[in-house]
């Protein structure tokens, strides 16, 4: 069921009865700054757990035990 151009008129009538020419602007303009909170703070929890794969990668190119052994009897 598709919605035609009389239904889109009448819920556009209903919805500015409701609450107002003059509220609608500034209830558009809170939802777009509510999209965007959003999508800042899912681009931010990406990075976050981009940052803590590599740090993962990165422990795992650390020195081994065997190379750890091997310094110390070096030293001694």
């Amino acid at each position: 069921m598709s919605l035609g151009p009389w239904q889109i008129g009448l819920i556009a009538l209903v919805v500015i009865l409701l609450f107002g020419a003059g509220k609608l602007p500034r209830l558009m303009g809170d939802a777009a700054k509510g999209i965007n909170a959003f999508k800042k703070n899912l681009k931010e929890d990406k990075s976050v757990i981009e940052d803590e794969k590599g740090l993962e990668t990165d422990e795992n190119f650390g020195v081994s035990d065997a190379s750890k052994k091997k310094d110390k009897k070096a030293k001694s």
